[in-house]
């Protein structure tokens, strides 16, 4: 097995006592540090590499936290004035998951660079910590590669506000094949939308 294989073999393992060992003291090293930041390399080189990342000019690499928890409705003082129905404003949960709002924000706060894909690396009580690689699509080692000169298309401008990461598609339900998952596709509400418009064609 290569060097690779062994990390990913040790990250099967993640409450061995050097992995537990390793992400407390992580954790403590990036709870200390601003909530997006640049890293000179990537923590995780092997899942990193298995996600696009290629150690070359063009290739950036941000470690984002963000705080853990369910969606709090943001009502003055937990009133909703409405029906009982809507009454809920604790135990609300986002539809979408933590990675995507962390691919998100770096997305936001790195205009000119364009979310290739991202993972996690390791969290606390509080936040989960996650790497995203991105792409300068201004750069010339990226626009003569034609392997990732793709991204340099504008219709992949804020990939990550789309839901068109992996992280942004398993959360829209793309992520599995078959029968089960013919409902999710192209997306759940054009289904629903195919499914519940009736079409009078003048010549049927």
């Amino acid at each position: 097995m290569g060097a690779y294989k062994y990390l990913e073999e040790l990250y099967h393992r993640k409450q061995s006592d050097v992995l537990r060992t390793l992400f407390r003291l992580r954790c403590w090293e990036y709870r200390n540090l601003p909530a997006i930041h640049r890293c000179p390399r990537p923590t995780r080189t092997d899942k990193a590499h298995r996600l696009g990342y290629k150690a070359k000019q063009g290739y950036v690499i941000y470690r984002v936290r963000v705080r853990r928890g369910n969606r709090k409705k943001p009502l003055a003082k937990g009133i909703n004035y409405g029906k009982p129905k809507h009454e809920g404003i604790n135990h609300l949960k986002f539809q979408r998951s933590l990675q995507s709002v962390a691919e998100e924000r770096i997305g936001r706060r790195a205009g000119n660079l364009r979310v290739l894909n991202s993972y996690w690396i390791c969290q606390d009580s509080t936040y989960k910590y996650f790497e995203v690689i991105l792409v300068d699509p201004s750069h010339k080692a990226i626009r003569g590669d034609a392997r990732i000169n793709w991204i340099v298309n504008p219709v992949h401008k804020h990939r990550e506000l789309r839901g068109l990461t992996a992280a942004g598609k398993k959360n829209r339900g793309l992520a599995g094949r078959g029968p089960k998952y013919a409902k999710n596709r192209p997306s759940r509400r054009a289904q629903w939308k195919r499914t519940n418009t009736l079409s009078l064609r003048r010549y049927r």
